[in-house]
């Protein structure tokens, strides 16, 4: 099995303050070059226009042929795959992230583990305190099933519909406390009953790994991030082979299919709102066209309480 990214600051947690940063600032740089390996592996020739010369041994570009595009040298280039160098200009980044065709997650992403010390962060508090205007607002949402997440994915809230649409084989009143609160992650990894909800469960996993690939980069001292992580990647053989895809996704809109068992199959647009000022927290809310079979079969599920 590859070397699992992100590893849990367990050194750290005897080190004072900016010896703790460092340890993470490390780790970042070795996830740096994970992710670079894992995106010139994704690339051919023919996909940024050189010649292929002589029989090929493994997928993807050569560091040979990546680091011209980059207008870096293969040495300097290589030292960043090794995670030998953290001083990366910006433009040099930029153009990695051109080199590398990114799309703008995936650039973001990169930034991120090249500039770990550039993101402003609050002090990361656990456990996390719902945001007492975000959870009235799902409460609020009658007819909309929604659902306040940590940014550990921890469900800190849902609304009586998010939890009859995604959870109601738990306690309506599991994410009120720490102890059996929930964890969206978990539920869609380890709980049978969450994972038979989604018919399409690999995309839904997939795009899942993917934004906490990108939400780790942003938290890159939390420990309880980290340890769901490495959680994760022991209970679920899924997961580890998804984490180590090294894909980047930034989720906030988009379509899940559900096959409830209740109301049987139905689609739902969803929508992933960032709370501006509580660092991390998301509503995550599903909905469907006015007047479409969805909507009518949701309100028939809705109607059931």
């Amino acid at each position: 099995m590859e070397d699992f990214a992100f590893p849990l600051p367990s050194a750290a947690d005897t080190l004072g303050g900016s010896d703790a940063r460092t340890h993470a600032q490390e780790n970042q740089a070795g996830e740096l070059g994970r992710f670079l390996r894992s995106r010139r592996d994704r690339l051919t020739p023919e996909d940024v226009g050189v010649p292929s010369y002589g029989r090929r041994r493994v997928a993807g570009l050569r560091r040979e042929e990546l680091a011209p595009l980059a207008g870096v040298s293969v040495t300097y280039y290589t030292r960043l795959e090794q995670g030998q160098s953290q001083n990366a200009s910006d433009s040099v980044i930029e153009s990695l992230a051109r080199a590398l065709q990114l799309r703008p997650d995936e650039r973001a992403h990169l930034f991120a583990l090249a500039r770990p010390g550039m993101i402003k962060r609050r002090e990361i508090i656990q456990p996390e305190i719902p945001d007492p205007g975000a959870r009235q607002l799902l409460y609020a949402m009658t007819s909309v099933p929604a659902l306040l997440l940590g940014h550990s994915n921890d469900i800190l809230a849902w609304n009586r519909a998010g939890h009859l649409l995604l959870a109601d084989h738990l306690p309506v009143d599991a994410p009120d406390t720490e102890a059996h609160r929930p964890n969206h992650l978990k539920m869609l990894f380890l709980d049978a009953t969450s994972r038979t909800l989604y018919r399409d469960w690999e995309t839904e996993a997939s795009e899942a790994v993917g934004s906490l690939r990108y939400i780790a980069a942003q938290f890159p001292e939390d420990r309880r991030l980290f340890e769901l992580i490495g959680e994760l990647n022991d209970r679920s053989r899924d997961f580890s082979r998804l984490w180590t895809e090294h894909t980047v996704r930034l989720c906030t809109s988009g379509t899940k299919r559900l096959r409830h068992p209740l109301v049987g199959p139905l689609e739902l647009n969803y929508e992933l709102l960032h709370l501006p000022d509580r660092e991390g927290q998301r509503i995550l809310t599903h909905s469907a066209p006015a007047g479409s079979a969805a909507q009518n079969t949701l309100q028939k599920l809705l109607d059931t309480y």
